[in-house]
C-alpha cells in the first residue's frame, strides 16, 4: 500500500480572517452615514460590558435590519474589530474584497459549514471579537445553537446586545458577558432570554 498522506492546507487556509483597520473603519462610517444624514442617531447603553481588546469574544445580538453589524461595530469601544459571518451570496468581486479587507468571512447558510466554523474558531484562539446573528435570518423566531457550539468549544464569553429602534433613534444595549460553560441548548436557551430582554426599548426591561 502506497503512503498516502492528506494534502497539507495552504497557510492562508490556517490563519484567521486579517482585518485591515482603515478599511474597517471606512466600511463603518460609510454604512452609518446615511443613518446620521437622515438626522437619526445611534444612542449606546452598557458599553462598559465590553471586555478589553486582546481577549476572544463572541458578540451575539438581535437582527432586524441591514444595518445591524454595522451599527454594533460603530458601538464598540476603540480597538475591538468585529468580524462577521456574512452570507456567502455577498462575496461577489469587488464587494466581496471589501468584505474580507474589513475582516468579516462567507458561510453557507443553507448547509452545515465546517469551514466557517473552523475560522471562527481561529479568529477566537487569537484573541479576536466574532460577530454572529443567533436567528440566522432577519425576523426569525427561533435562536440557533451555532452561537453556544462556538462560545463553548472556543472558550469565548458571549456579549449579548440588543437593537431596537424608537422614532429617530437607533438604540443599542449591551448586556453583561455570559460565560460559556453548560449544555448547548442551556447556554442557547440563556442567550436567547437575555437577548429578548435587552432588544426591549429603554424604560421597558421589566414588562411581559
Amino acid at each position: 500500500m502506497s503512503d498516502v498522506r492528506p494534502a497539507t492546507p495552504p497557510a492562508e487556509a490556517l490563519r484567521a480572517p486579517h482585518v485591515n483597520p482603515l478599511v474597517y473603519r471606512a466600511i463603518v462610517r460609510v454604512t452609518t452615514l446615511p443613518i446620521f444624514l437622515q438626522g437619526q442617531r445611534i444612542e449606546v447603553h452598557g458599553r462598559e460590558h465590553v471586555p478589553p481588546p486582546g481577549t476572544p469574544l463572541i458578540v451575539a445580538g438581535n437582527h432586524r435590519s441591514g444595518f445591524d453589524p454595522f451599527i454594533i461595530a460603530h458601538s464598540l469601544p476603540p480597538g475591538r474589530y468585529l468580524q462577521f459571518m456574512a452570507k456567502k451570496e455577498l462575496f461577489v468581486p469587488v464587494i466581496g474584497q471589501i468584505i474580507r479587507a474589513g475582516g468579516s468571512f462567507p458561510v453557507d447558510r443553507q448547509a452545515n459549514d465546517l469551514g466557517a466554523v473552523r475560522t471562527s474558531l481561529r479568529i477566537l484562539q487569537g484573541g479576536g471579537t466574532l460577530g454572529i446573528f443567533p436567528e440566522g435570518t432577519r425576523g426569525a423566531e427561533e435562536l440557533r445553537g451555532g452561537v453556544a457550539l462556538l462560545a463553548l468549544k472556543g472558550k469565548a464569553p458571549v456579549l449579548p446586545v440588543g437593537l431596537s429602534r424608537v422614532g429617530r433613534r437607533w438604540v443599542v444595549r449591551f448586556g453583561a458577558p455570559i460565560a460559556p460553560s453548560g449544555s448547548i441548548k442551556a447556554l442557547t436557551a440563556v442567550i436567547g432570554e437575555r437577548l429578548t430582554e435587552l432588544a426591549r426599548p429603554v424604560g421597558e426591561e421589566g414588562r411581559s
